[in-house]
């Protein structure tokens, strides 16, 4: 009986140590990754259409999304990674060439209900989407992992019910209308390439969402190359549970309109870019909407060995991945933007840039968001302002800039406009043209269970459960949030956080509920010591 009761209990112990790589290995067995396979887009017409009318001659649309690109990782923004060290000059054409809307907010601070809200022109609140969606196996290591100092993650089993959606089906429900939707009734052939992580069932892939072809990462991230890659120059975070899972679990595989994982040939960025550019020439003569999601420079951190070589002056090994990363991410964007003059559509092409949310603090590298305070997963101008450009040399004039309070919820409305797609019917749109003039909006409202922000104008509120705290900045005067007016300004709080109440009262009950409360210090990256009085917020997930 005691050798019974050891082997059973060595049993239990390997399998609580391993649990967290459950959700790979099941994938694993019931889809193995296959090899890679060429990937053959419809083609369109051979030719354009000779003397088109007005009505034909609706523009192309690309809409290029980065994943967790930090404000100062742009070098039009603050300089670029590693103090300038590396410049983006094809991003920062995008701008230049057209329009930089330098108030732009990204729709929540993490990923999946970011592009929610991009994909339905509605906050994703107002139908649920308020979590970024993970298997509950990641918010457990999450748990056993997440915390610095005094401040320790907080794991909500008792949430844990049996109507919990399996995490395939956590997503944006069917019922949404998609602006791939839209745009397919207006006669636009619609594409997807790259991160999707808004539901891996069936009836809530990209293919079933508006898209006529989706190559896609259907999850939340992906491996880049594989680990033990030739090619592959790879940083891991020890610091990091979230990176700890990322490794256990990823594989460096997408699928084409749903069918099985094949391995993508050779790095990622590479190869949507790659995909990207045939599209376009399958798709050149023939309206068509692009949906660009690339997954970096989110981790796994991991970059090609020619890439990693151009950056000897980054000491820091992790830094330099990064860095490597954005500098290809560049690259591969300067040549999407050829391939459109390459091909004669340059002019009538409206390319619209932008990242899901800010940089990450579990990087471990510093000043991602510079000037700005915060990361990804805060309300803080780090997690939420975002790079955000549009690009249509027929109708934008190149310099352009704009100041309203616009971003990621507006992409719908104005994208559904340039291509004269009806909107939605029956349901609230938060979305708004902003090609036809300056957002309208009286307020901007985040929400991710306790934690609640709103933007009026020049005068931003925070409100927090852990700690139990008002922040309120007057951002005209204080672009940065150094300075809390929220003892100063009792009045402005309470009326603010009346408006945050009747905003929360037409939003819809999360469909998966936040199992996870994880620290993150709003001025230091995670693997910074911890010290007494240093600023920080509980992320509900």
């Amino acid at each position: 009986m005691g050798m019974v009761a050891l082997l059973g209990a060595g049993s239990w112990w390997a399998y609580e140590a391993n649990k967290f790589r459950l959700p790979g290995l099941i994938q694993d067995w019931n889809e193995p990754v296959q090899p890679n396979r060429a990937v053959a887009w419809q083609a369109g017409p051979a030719a354009a259409p000779q003397n088109p009318s007005a009505g034909e001659r609706r523009p192309n649309i690309i809409l290029i999304v980065a994943d967790d690109l930090g404000w100062n990782d742009i070098s039009l923004n603050g300089g670029g990674v590693a103090g300038g060290t590396v410049k983006t000059p094809n991003i920062d054409a995008l701008a230049r060439q057209g329009m930089n809307f330098t108030t732009a907010y990204a729709a929540n601070a993490t990923c999946s209900p970011s592009r929610a809200a991009m994909m339905t022109g509605r906050y994703a609140t107002r139908f649920g989407f308020e979590y970024t969606a993970v298997p509950v196996q990641f918010s457990e290591n999450m748990a056993h992992g997440d915390g610095v100092g005094p401040l320790k993650a907080i794991f909500h089993k008792e949430l844990i019910t049996p109507d919990i959606p399996d995490y395939p089906d956590m997503g944006v429900p069917a019922s949404e209308v998609t602006i791939a939707e839209a745009v397919k009734a207006a006669g636009y052939h619609t594409l997807h390439i790259g991160k999707w992580h808004l539901g891996e069932a069936p009836g809530l892939q990209p293919h079933a969402q508006g898209f006529d072809e989706s190559l896609a990462v259907l999850g939340g991230a992906a491996m880049f190359l594989p680990e033990d890659d030739a090619d592959v120059v790879n940083a891991k975070l020890p610091w990091d549970p979230i990176d700890r899972f990322l490794w256990a679990n990823l594989r460096h595989a997408v699928t084409f309109n749903g069918g099985q994982r094949f391995h993508p040939k050779g790095h990622m960025t590479d190869y949507f870019a790659d995909q990207a550019i045939a599209a376009i020439e399958a798709n050149k003569n023939r309206p068509f909407f692009l949906y660009l999601a690339f997954n970096a420079p989110h981790t796994p951190l991991q970059a090609t060995k020619e890439d990693y070589a151009r950056l000897p002056q980054i000491k820091d090994h992790k830094t330099r991945v990064y860095g490597a990363m954005i500098a290809q991410l560049d690259r591969r964007i300067g040549d999407i933007m050829a391939k459109l003059k390459a091909a004669g559509i340059d002019d009538n092409t409206l390319v619209i840039f932008t990242s899901d949310n800010g940089g990450a603090w579990y990087t471990g590298i510093p000043d991602l968001n510079k000037p700005y305070r915060g990361w990804k997963a805060t309300f803080f101008e780090g997690g939420i302002r975002t790079p955000f450009f549009m690009r249509w040399p027929a109708k934008i004039a190149p310099g352009s800039t704009r100041a309203d309070m616009t971003g990621h919820i507006d992409i719908f409305s104005t994208i559904a406009a340039a291509a004269g797609a009806a909107l939605p019917t029956g349901r609230t749109v938060d979305s708004e043209d902003i090609l036809a003039g300056p957002a309208k909006r009286p307020a901007l409202f985040w929400r991710s269970g306790d934690y609640r922000a709103m933007r009026a104008g020049d005068w931003k509120l925070q409100v927090t459960k852990r700690p139990a705290k008002a922040r309120l900045y007057n951002l005209a005067d204080d672009p940065t949030e150094r300075y809390d007016l929220a003892a100063a300004e009792p009045a402005r709080v309470a009326a603010m956080k009346a408006m945050i109440e009747a905003q929360n009262k037409t939003m819809a009950k999360p469909i998966w509920p936040g199992l996870i409360e994880g620290p993150v210090r709003i001025d230091v990256p995670l693997d910074a010591p911890w010290q007494d009085g240093q600023d920080y917020i509980y992320w509900t997930n």
